[in-house]
């Protein structure tokens, strides 16, 4: 397979002595037939953004699809960044002003290159969508807020303090811990599952 998964930045979120939380989310490239990007930041680091990409060898012109795994400002702040690219934000679908249908509510799955497949697993939010992507290192979930990072996986109250519909998010957790090798999460390094199957 020829899909390649590097994490441009880690993400983080950091609850405050005030009780305000702090947090930008995990920046994810795929390459392979395509360039993709998953998640965009905080529009406060897109200098930094560009910096990234620029370090792994591709500028925001040569970016064909960005997807943002669901519509929170820390995850799609950096959009204008790729006029060029098409875009998944959640369940929209669209290049430039022009939108395409997509019936993700009824759990339809796009696949927009080879070995690379956008799922509906909302929860976090009603709209959340995960990326697949096949790699000779098997089945990478690039899930976003589905996972806030590797510690939820033990803590529950880590991701239902943040879940719009805990009893969806849980169910959409077990499928993509069923069905992948690995995990990047929306707020922090990606974590193994198990070797490839």
């Amino acid at each position: 397979m020829s899909n390649t998964v590097r994490i441009l930045r880690t993400g983080y979120s950091l609850k405050m002595p005030d009780g305000l939380i702090r947090a930008d989310c995990t920046i994810t490239l795929i390459t392979g037939t395509q360039n993709v990007l998953v998640d965009t930041g905080g529009c406060w680091r897109a200098s930094q953004l560009t910096e990234e990409l620029s370090a792994a060898g591709i500028s925001p012109e040569e970016i064909h699809t960005v997807i943002c795994t669901h519509g929170h400002s820390d995850h799609v702040g950096c959009l204008a960044l790729f006029p060029n690219a098409d875009m998944i934000v959640g369940f929209d679908i669209f290049q430039s002003d022009v939108y395409t249908p997509h019936d993700f509510r009824s759990g339809l799955e796009l696949n927009i290159a080879e070995g690379i497949t956008v799922k509906p697993t909302p929860g976090h939010t009603t709209e959340d969508i995960s990326v697949f992507v096949e790699t000779n290192d098997g089945l990478i979930a690039i899930a976003g807020d589905l996972f806030e990072n590797k510690d939820d996986l033990d803590d529950e109250s880590i991701w239902l303090a943040h879940s719009t519909i805990p009893e969806l998010q849980r169910l959409n957790r077990s499928k993509v811990l069923e069905a992948a090798t690995a995990v990047i999460p929306g707020h922090g390094d990606m974590f193994i599952l198990r070797s490839k199957k």
